[in-house]
């Protein structure tokens, strides 16, 4: 098994909740990237989720659209992210890390040459949000050959008929998209996107988790009730901005992720 699925294994058997902080390569600061990353899984993260910067981020609401901007005017770019998971692997070899963006970078990069950096650097995973399943045949059995896993995303949109194909694609883990929209908007509603995760559940052979409008420990504990684990990303993204050194997003990541890795525990 590769680190996802030993993750996902480990947490079963410890009936515990998967906790998965998404944050942007490259900001607050270039340094800060794994400085971060060492923090989150300090305070409990159990995966994480690295975006890579993208100048039109089309799934993403305000906050992480300008978290890109500014870690691309640093120079963040895809070199830049493989190498911060390279530099993170040198003290955690166990923490998946999964990279989530949009196709273009990679397919500028070329895909099978991408697939073979990653898994060399230590990534686990791939979001593409803009790569539709019908159309990553060819992506996912590059990744496939190369052991890198390819995350499909699921929404409240997604027709019953589509589910199986959705199911039957998924690689790691499935993303559930609690709402339509894009990322940060505030308006979850727990009670609807618990009837789809149960369904989500029933038919999916990896783990589902959920993502978008998780903002806190009282979001995230109701959203794991029917979720294998919970994605949190444009609060943290949010709390880490302006963070003027190292220290100070080290602290800020723990600040804000140890609150609920509790309420997941204690749920």
């Amino acid at each position: 098994m590769g680190r996802i699925d030993d993750t996902f294994h480990r947490l079963r058997a410890s009936s515990r909740k998967a906790l998965i902080p998404f944050i942007t390569a490259g900001d607050p600061s270039l340094e800060a990237t794994v400085p971060a990353m060492h923090a989150l899984v300090e305070a409990g993260a159990d995966i994480i989720e690295l975006g890579v910067p993208f100048s039109d981020p089309m799934a993403d609401g305000p906050t992480i659209q300008r978290s890109s901007e500014r870690a691309l005017a640093r120079g963040a770019g895809l070199a830049y992210v493989l190498e911060a998971v390279h530099e993170f692997r040198r003290d955690d070899a166990a923490t998946p890390v999964v990279l989530m963006g949009y196709l273009n970078p990679i397919e500028i990069h070329g895909v099978a040459r991408f697939a073979e950096q990653a898994v060399a650097a230590g990534v686990d995973g791939v979001l593409l949000v803009d790569l539709p399943p019908e159309e990553a045949g060819e992506t996912r059995a590059i990744f496939d050959r190369a052991g890198l896993a390819l995350i499909v995303l699921a929404a409240p949109t997604t027709t019953d008929a589509r589910l199986p194909l959705l199911c039957d694609d998924a690689r790691g883990y499935l993303y559930y998209v609690s709402f339509a929209g894009v990322t940060g908007a505030d308006r979850l509603d727990t009670g609807a996107a618990g009837e789809r995760l149960r369904q989500l559940r029933r038919q999916s052979k990896v783990p589902v988790v959920a993502g978008f409008g998780i903002k806190d420990a009282a979001s995230a504990a109701a959203m794991a009730v029917d979720a294998d684990g919970v994605v949190v990303g444009s609060a943290l993204v949010a709390a880490l901005a302006g963070a003027d050194d190292t220290r100070a997003v080290r602290e800020r990541a723990k600040a804000f992720l140890a609150p609920l890795r509790t309420a997941l525990d204690a749920a």
